[in-house]
C-alpha cells in the first residue's frame, strides 16, 4: 500500500508558519534595502542611548542584551527608591546618602555600568551594519553615537566626581567617631566659633563666639551672641570651674595673668596651661583643650548643654563666600578696609586701604571678610551684629541648587575652614533639621549692651545677678510660656 505525500503549502502558507521573530526587520533586515537599513540603523542607535541592553534584545546577542537591560532597570530602580525616599523619608536618604562606604559602592556601580554602556554601544554599532547604509548616514550614525556615548560619560563622570567630593569633605570635616547624644531640653545647641588662623595658631584668639540652639523637632534657630571680651565668665563642672570656682579672672591669677576675656581660653589653655591635661579626650573627640574649655564657659554663662561646636577658620572665609557666589548685604555706614591705624587718633582715611559704602551690596569674599572684621570705627558690639547678619545671609546662600551648581568650590572651601566635632552619624540628623530650619527665620540674642541691640548686658562688668538675668533670658527665648486661653464671659 502506498502513503499518500503531503500536499505542498504555498510560499504564503510557508511564510505563516515561519516563526514570527523572522519578519521582525531589526533582527532579519532586508540587507539589500538602504532605506531600511538606515531606519534601522536609527533605531537601534536611539535604543542603546534610551534604554541600554534594548538594542542587543531585539537584534542582537540576546544574553548580553538581557544583561544590559536588567542593568539599566536596576539602576532606574535605584534612582526612583532614591526619590522617593528623599521626597517622604529624608532622615534615611541623607544617611545612605552620607555613608562612606555606601559612597564608594556607588561610584563603583557607576563606572561598572559606563564600562557595560561603553561595551553595548561599540556591539551596536556592529549590529546597525554601517556599510549597508546611505553613505552620509554611515557617518552620522558613527559620529552620533560616539557622541551619545561621550555625552553618557560625561554624565557619569560628572556623578562621580560629585560623589567622591561628598565622601572625602564628610572625611575631613566630620568626626569619624564621637559621641551622639540626645536633644538636651529640647535642642540641640552648637558653639560656634570664628577665628584667623594666618597669623600663627599659637597666639590665636576667637574673633566671634555664639551658640545656635536648634529646636528638634521644629529646626528652628536661635543664634546668641557672646562678646569676645566678656569677663568673669562662669564655668560648667569640669576643670576650668576647678580652676576657676568664681568665674575666669585671668587677671589676678600668677600664671596666666593677661586677660581675663572669654576669648583668651584657648591662647590660655592650650599655650599656658597643660591642656591635655586638662581635657585628655579632646583630641580623641575630634576637638581641642581650648574650645572644650570655651564650650564650658559658654555652658556656664548661658545654663544649658553644649555638646558639640563648629570653628570656621576666618583665614579662608572669603573663599567661601566666593564659592557661594556671594552675599548681599544692607549696609548701614561707611566701613574702613585695613588694619587699623598705627598710632592712635590717626584718621582712616590715612590708614584705610579701602572703604564699603551704604547701601544694599552683594559683596564677594574679600569685601565680606572686610565688613565681618572692620571695629575701628564701630564698637566691637557692631562688629557682632554685623558677624551674625552675614551668618544669615550666608545661610541664605545655601539653597540646593546653588550648592548643586557650585558643588566642587563649596566643597573645597567648606573642607578647608571648617571644623567640628560633630560625628558622621549625627549628619543625617542635622541635615533634616537644617532642610526645616530654612522654612523659619532665625532668632537672634545678642549678650551685649541694649543701646545696639543688645539685652542690657555690660560684658565688661558682668556679675553673678547678670548671669541669672542672661539664662532666664535665653529660657524664656528658647520656651515661651503658653498663653492662657482666656474664659468665655
Amino acid at each position: 500500500m502506498s502513503v499518500a505525500s503531503p500536499p505542498r503549502m504555498t510560499g504564503a502558507q510557508q511564510s505563516v508558519r515561519r516563526p514570527v521573530i523572522e519578519n521582525r526587520p531589526l533582527r532579519y533586515p532586508n540587507a539589500a534595502s538602504r532605506p531600511m537599513m538606515t531606519r534601522r540603523a536609527w533605531w537601534l542607535l536611539i535604543l542603546n542611548f534610551l534604554i541600554p541592553g534594548s538594542a542587543q534584545v531585539l537584534a542582537g546577542n540576546r544574553r548580553l542584551g538581557r544583561f544590559g537591560l536588567g542593568a539599566t532597570l536596576f539602576g532606574w530602580t535605584l534612582i526612583a527608591v532614591s526619590i522617593v525616599t528623599l521626597l517622604l523619608w529624608q532622615q534615611a536618604f541623607v544617611a545612605i546618602a552620607t555613608n562612606w562606604f555606601v559612597l564608594l559602592g556607588v561610584q563603583a556601580l557607576l563606572f561598572a555600568y559606563l564600562l557595560l554602556w561603553i561595551v553595548l554601544t561599540i556591539d551596536t554599532l556592529r549590529l546597525v551594519r554601517l556599510v549597508r547604509t546611505g553613505s552620509i548616514t554611515r557617518f552620522a550614525v558613527a559620529l552620533v553615537g560616539v557622541g551619545a556615548l561621550v555625552l553618557a560619560g560625561s554624565g557619569v563622570v560628572w556623578a562621580s566626581d560629585r560623589l567622591g567630593g561628598v565622601r572625602d569633605s564628610f572625611g575631613a570635616i566630620f568626626a569619624e567617631s564621637g559621641p551622639s547624644v540626645p536633644p538636651s531640653d529640647g535642642y540641640y545647641n552648637i558653639l560656634l566659633l570664628g577665628a584667623d588662623s594666618g597669623e600663627g595658631r599659637d597666639s590665636m584668639r576667637y574673633d566671634s563666639i555664639s551658640v545656635a540652639s536648634i529646636n528638634a523637632d521644629t529646626g528652628a534657630v536661635t543664634i546668641t551672641g557672646i562678646p569676645r571680651d566678656m569677663v568673669n565668665v562662669p564655668f560648667a563642672p569640669g576643670p576650668m570651674q576647678d580652676l576657676y570656682p568664681n568665674g575666669h579672672s585671668g587677671h589676678s591669677d600668677p600664671v596666666c595673668g593677661w586677660g581675663s576675656g572669654i576669648n583668651q581660653l584657648r591662647t590660655e589653655v592650650e599655650v599656658c596651661r597643660d591642656g591635655t591635661a586638662l581635657y585628655p579626650d579632646a583630641v580623641a573627640n575630634g576637638s581641642e583643650p581650648g574650645i572644650e574649655a570655651t564650650k564650658d564657659a559658654a555652658e556656664g554663662l548661658l545654663g544649658i548643654e553644649i555638646p558639640y561646636y563648629v570653628f570656621i577658620d576666618m583665614h579662608g572665609f572669603a573663599a567661601l563666600v566666593d564659592a557661594l557666589g556671594g552675599v548681599d548685604i544692607e549696609v548701614t555706614e561707611r566701613l574702613p578696609k585695613g588694619g587699623g591705624p598705627s598710632y592712635d587718633g590717626q584718621p582712616a582715611e590715612e590708614w584705610a586701604i579701602g572703604w564699603i559704602e551704604p547701601g544694599t551690596q552683594h559683596m564677594d569674599g574679600d569685601t565680606a571678610q572686610w565688613y565681618a572684621r572692620s571695629r575701628y570705627t564701630t564698637s566691637d558690639w557692631d562688629r557682632m551684629l554685623r558677624q551674625r547678619q552675614l551668618q544669615e545671609a550666608i545661610l541664605a546662600q545655601f539653597t540646593p541648587m546653588n550648592v548643586l551648581n557650585r558643588f566642587n568650590e563649596v566643597l573645597s572651601a567648606g573642607t578647608a575652614i571648617v571644623q567640628t566635632d560633630i560625628p558622621q552619624s549625627m549628619v543625617p540628623y542635622f541635615a533634616e533639621l537644617a532642610l526645616k530650619s530654612k522654612e523659619q527665620p532665625v532668632t537672634t540674642i545678642e549678650l551685649t549692651p541694649s543701646g545696639v541691640g543688645g539685652i542690657g548686658i555690660i560684658p565688661e562688668e558682668l556679675s553673678a545677678d547678670d548671669v541669672a538675668f542672661i539664662q532666664d533670658y535665653l529660657r524664656q527665648a528658647l520656651h515661651p510660656p503658653t498663653p492662657t486661653p482666656t474664659p468665655a464671659a
